[in-house]
């Protein structure tokens, strides 16, 4: 993370000591049988601006952040494959409460985490975080008003809290291993298979073939990222992806920060990346046709006369039908217009032994394949849930303004957009989260469900996205219904206008008085 000091561009990203402090200080064990007003589940982007606002606008609750792995970070600590980057703007991307100053706006990984880990250890969020902890099972009673939480520890030992309130911060994607289809004759390949959820240290793909399967954000990020050093790169795709060139050095925000005092710098360059955002993907969907026309055009002029771009980079969807790729100063397509790179669409009929056998009758050979072939969807990092004694099947819930499920107490999980940053919303909802929780204390509630008793209100099964991840997990995700609040707008303003300034008592949150057993029941605080 670069200085934050007023009046000029920072110097490019690097560590600061107080993150090596941070790796260092020693956090104290939770003790079994601990209560805490709120638990949060993982300590990547979402779980520390939780922390942050919890701190901020409850500062007399108690809450601990509980961490599967062993490191900060969630996807930016996971993921190693090279050239690893953000697929959004840093402005958004980063937290509303601390501004990125890093001078790229469209970020490496290492960069990224030093933002997170700097950000935990400056707002005392590090002393929080217990590593090594995996909830395996949080079951929740109205007569007692919390939840219980099971968890299994360091060594595998085995813990049991209660809280009031369970916020899940995990993500939505299985961290222990991401989709692999399954294709003939993988057995019989005699060089490296590699997935880059599980990216080997020390792979090297020097003056190798390397071929790429895939072509998600995943893909055209190590495609020319390889390229630099491979002997060649391929792109074997299925169907093309929208990919869009962008710079990834934001010259207006810089300006800004450089001109303006920081606060108000801030503030206008993630205003400006917010309403950008929004009017490209608006536009984007009222005429999909001019923005196929556009997006594919600009490919054209990048990539040049050589490549087949109606082939390769014309998707059969419109825009925004699936997430829209973004290369960093039009790095993929300088590596294949140098002739470092190529793309193939093409489908696999089986793999040889020197790479592999396409439908088409065309054979490529490799030294390396990488199976960039996407995640395995997965909703409260496999932990089960269970709601007075009942299993709850969240894949058939109403999703409750994109935080909460429908009859489940108590209980919110993070959720960002599909077409901007993640944190943007990630940050709407602990906002909405502190609100609901110093709602229930002023009124003395003990718990609020989201209930829909509207009997016009319909379930849409229909993914966000096109994309394979979300069709494959059609019975995981929760639904969205017909009407607010149960309908998602993927839209931040009016997710700010609903979750930072609406009205709390919507008519779908049901708030419920402690009973007598749960206000007399003695708790173990843990600070």
């Amino acid at each position: 993370m670069a200085s934050v000091s007023a009046g000029k561009v920072a110097a490019p990203l690097q560590e600061p000591s107080s993150v090596v402090a941070f790796k260092t200080r020693p956090v104290p064990a939770i003790a079994d049988q601990a209560h805490l007003d709120v638990l949060i589940v993982g300590a990547g982007i979402s779980g520390i601006g939780v922390a942050y606002h919890l701190q901020r606008d409850c500062p007399k609750k108690s809450y601990a952040i509980l961490e599967a792995r062993d490191a900060i970070g969630g996807t930016w600590d996971l993921f190693r494959y090279p050239g690893i980057r953000s697929d959004s703007d840093m402005h958004t991307l980063g937290y509303r409460f601390r501004p990125w100053r890093g001078e790229k706006s469209i970020a490496d990984g290492p960069a990224i985490l030093s933002y997170l880990k700097e950000t935990a250890a400056e707002y005392g969020i590090d002393r929080k975080i217990h590593f090594g902890h995996k909830v395996v099972r949080a079951s929740w009673s109205s007569v007692d008003a919390r939840w219980t939480v099971e968890v299994t520890g360091p060594e595998g030992r085995a813990l049991t809290l209660t809280c009031n309130f369970l916020q899940m911060c995990s993500g939505y994607y299985d961290y222990d291993g991401g989709y692999m289809p399954g294709w003939a004759g993988m057995e019989r390949f005699t060089g490296a298979i590699v997935h880059p959820q599980k990216w080997p240290e020390n792979l090297d793909y020097a003056g190798k073939r390397v071929v790429v399967i895939g072509s998600g954000a995943t893909a055209v990020t190590l495609v020319p990222a390889m390229a630099d050093t491979a002997a060649h790169v391929t792109m074997l795709q299925r169907s093309p992806t929208y990919i869009v060139a962008r710079p990834s050095k934001d010259a207006i925000a810089n300006w800004m920060y450089a001109k303006l005092p920081e606060g108000l710098a801030h503030g206008l360059a993630r205003w400006k990346n917010i309403l950008l955002q929004m009017y490209f993907y608006n536009a984007a969907r009222r005429k999909p046709d001019g923005a196929r026309k556009v997006i594919v055009g600009l490919a054209r002029d990048a990539l040049g006369p050589n490549v087949d771009v109606d082939k390769h980079f014309t998707p059969r969807y419109n825009p925004w039908d699936q997430r829209l790729c973004l290369v960093p100063d039009g790095d993929l397509f300088k590596s294949i217009r140098a002739g470092h790179a190529s793309v193939v669409t093409d489908e696999i009929e089986t793999f040889t032994e020197t790479g592999l056998k396409l439908r088409s009758g065309e054979e490529l050979q490799a030294d390396i394949i990488v199976t960039a072939t996407g995640l395995t969807m997965k909703l409260m990092g496999g932990a089960q849930v269970e709601v007075d004694g009942v299993a709850a099947d969240l894949g058939k819930t109403l999703s409750y303004k994109g935080m909460m499920f429908s009859d489940v107490p108590n209980l919110a999980s993070t959720f960002g957009y599909t077409n901007a940053s993640w944190t943007l919303k990630a940050d709407l909802t602990a906002e909405y989260l502190c609100r609901i929780l110093n709602k229930m204390d002023r009124e003395g509630f003990a718990y609020c469900t989201p209930h829909n008793s509207d009997p016009t209100v319909t379930a849409d099964a229909t993914p966000p996205l096109s994309s394979g991840y979300f069709q494959r997990a059609h019975d995981v995700m929760p639904k969205q219904g017909s009407k607010r609040p149960w309908k998602l707008h993927q839209n931040y303003a009016k997710d700010m206008l609903a979750l930072r300034f609406g009205s709390i008592d919507d008519g779908s949150l049901v708030f419920t008085k402690a009973t007598a057993a749960s206000r007399t029941q003695p708790l173990q605080k843990q600070a």
